[in-house]
């Protein structure tokens, strides 16, 4: 599951050659689709950057989203993600956003998601989301799937902007 060096390497062509870039927030993936994106030489050509954004403070400091703006949503959630993508992207002057939120697990969150539950968003000239269940509890293997489903999400994108 580690090995995403072949997709990884598709997406920073497909970026080069549009001369695109992209920010990326990232919560339970905790920096895996940052490190995937970032392993390819010559990412400085794409690679804005981002943050894990893994608790509130994170939250606040590095993405500017305050509770007001978090008023009506929950982590861990389809417009939680699509805000993280959008904010990002804003912030850093990217032409793409990714973001991922979830529950790697073992167990659940407090916003009553099982181990294994994640969002994931991207914003730009094609923006999409959408929602992973691995219905797994072991974390590490969670949030390999949860940086994969956030980069094959993306990929998609791309290729539909192309």
């Amino acid at each position: 599951m580690t090995d995403l060096t072949e997709h990884t390497n598709a997406i920073a062509e497909l970026l080069k050659s549009s001369q695109g870039t992209v920010a990326v927030a990232e919560t339970s993936a905790g920096g895996l689709v940052s490190a995937q994106l970032l392993a390819v030489p010559g990412a400085s050509a794409y690679f804005v950057g981002g943050g894990v954004l893994y608790t509130v403070d994170a939250r606040e400091g590095l993405a500017g989203i305050t509770d007001a703006d978090m008023e009506g949503m929950r982590s861990s959630s389809e417009p939680f993600a699509e805000l993280l993508a959008k904010t990002l992207r804003e912030r850093l002057g990217a032409t793409w956003g990714l973001a991922e939120t979830g529950a790697a697990g073992p167990t659940g969150n407090r916003y009553g998601d099982d181990a294994g539950h994640t969002c994931v968003a991207v914003s730009g000239p094609v923006s999409r989301v959408r929602t992973l269940e691995t219905g797994d509890s072991d974390r590490a293997d969670n949030m390999w799937r949860f940086a994969k489903e956030a980069l094959n999400l993306f990929s998609e994108c791309l290729k539909q902007n192309a």
